[in-house]
């Protein structure tokens, strides 16, 4: 089994829509998320975090960093065509308005 970081994109518009959702509607998404992951079972490694605030780093310092990543996940799979089976039915996908999820398997260094 390898392990697979699951990317989640959605546009500023969305991302504001989603700061205005009245609390029953927000509810209503995590149940769909939820599910989505007990769906997963034991392929689901960790569940996910929201990214906020992001910084870009470079040799000359850092910098504020707006961007269309909005959470991750990782998930457990023999390859990455399974990886992606997981997320093809994942409710962030179903917002449609641009809403997208990348796979990438993770590759741990030797260190």
């Amino acid at each position: 089994m390898a392990d697979f970081v699951v990317i989640y994109y959605a546009p500023a518009p969305v991302r504001e829509q989603a700061q205005r959702m009245a609390p029953k509607d927000m509810q209503a998404g995590m149940q769909a998320w939820k599910a989505w992951a007990d769906g997963c079972g034991d392929a689901l490694v960790y569940p996910g975090s929201a990214l906020m605030g992001g910084q870009r780093v470079t040799p000359e310092g850092s910098s504020p960093r707006d961007s269309d990543v909005i959470g991750y996940s990782v998930v457990q799979a023999d390859d990455m065509e399974a990886a992606v089976a997981l997320v093809a039915d994942h409710p962030h996908i179903a917002w449609g308005q641009g809403c997208e999820i990348e796979v990438y398997q993770a590759m741990r260094m030797p260190l």
